[in-house]
């Protein structure tokens, strides 16, 4: 269960205007890979943020056009293009990899969002490259979330998920709590190791479980696209003002409790339009007027 103190920041003031709930920025992969992206996106402003941009190539921009009304959309000319967006210091989050690709123009996106020193969260295409190219990884700064399953925290962080598979010669074993933190130290961010049992720590060491077993079990998030709709989650919350911990805790949290109150035949899309429901839920048990 999330603390009033979290509850109470998911909540809006009626004196506030979008811009105080921050500006997140999706980016999307070429023609007929946006979808990823999409999907985050909408995670991101159903949560709260007060804006949400989907960038995309040029030649993607008629088919996401087709798809997004209240997020907004921009057209993306490469690394160069990237750099000219994020003039605009009032985009102060970043959602990147999913349906992104991992060619080189990929690459240099990545990098570019990276130098930006934005709040960014790296999922899917992003984490690979991230585990390919040492100079990406040198990039990464605490103001970031690392969001991988366990294939992909493998391929990051190969020293430590060995270690973590070993069997345990002695106790106490070495457990994805202690693997996440290590990880955490290693790579300077925040990690949300995905799973039944996700675990999220930082680089301090702080952490905390997330876990959806036995009663609280949330199986139908086992479905393609839901780790891209708790990317955009996460990506909202950053713009919103959340530190990435706290961010990613929240975000896992209400991921879960989403697929829990929507229950059977749960498709990705399905997580967004059920938030509004559980956030509806939380405020009005903690006596907070609805989000409006």
């Amino acid at each position: 269960m999330l603390t009033p103190e979290i509850i109470s920041r998911l909540a809006k003031a009626e004196h506030q205007h979008k811009y105080d709930h921050g500006h997140a920025l999706v980016l999307a992969g070429g023609v007929g890979r946006g979808g990823a992206a999409r999907l985050a996106a909408r995670g991101a402003l159903r949560i709260g943020a007060g804006l949400v941009t989907l960038g995309c190539p040029p030649a993607a921009l008629i088919e996401n056009a087709a798809q997004l009304n209240a997020i907004m959309l921009t057209r993306v000319d490469g690394a160069e293009g990237l750099g000219a967006i994020l003039q605009d210091n009032r985009i102060n989050a970043l959602c990147i990899g999913p349906g992104l690709g991992t060619g080189e123009e990929a690459r240099r996106l990545v990098e570019a969002g990276l130098r930006s020193a934005r709040a960014t969260v790296l999922d899917a295409d992003a984490l690979t490259l991230v585990a390919q190219h040492d100079d990406l990884r040198a990039l990464l700064h605490k103001s970031c979330v690392l969001t991988p399953h366990g294939g992909e925290f493998a391929r990051l962080f190969p020293d430590i998920a060995a270690r973590l598979a070993a069997p345990a010669a002695e106790g106490p074993a070495y457990s994805k709590l202690d693997a996440t933190r290590a990880a955490a130290r290693a790579a300077g961010c925040t990690v949300l190791h995905k799973g039944a049992d996700t675990v999220i720590a930082d680089p301090e060491g702080r952490a905390s479980t997330s876990a959806a077993r036995d009663a609280d079990a949330a199986p139908w998030l086992a479905t393609a696209g839901a780790g891209d709709v708790l990317a955009g989650f996460i990506a909202g919350l950053l713009a919103r003002g959340f530190e990435p911990r706290t961010a990613a805790e929240t975000a896992a949290w209400l991921h879960a409790e989403c697929a829990r109150a929507f229950g059977p035949g749960l498709i990705a899309e399905d997580l967004p339009e059920t938030l509004p429901h559980v956030l509806q839920s939380l405020l009005s048990q903690a006596g907070k007027p609805a989000a409006h």
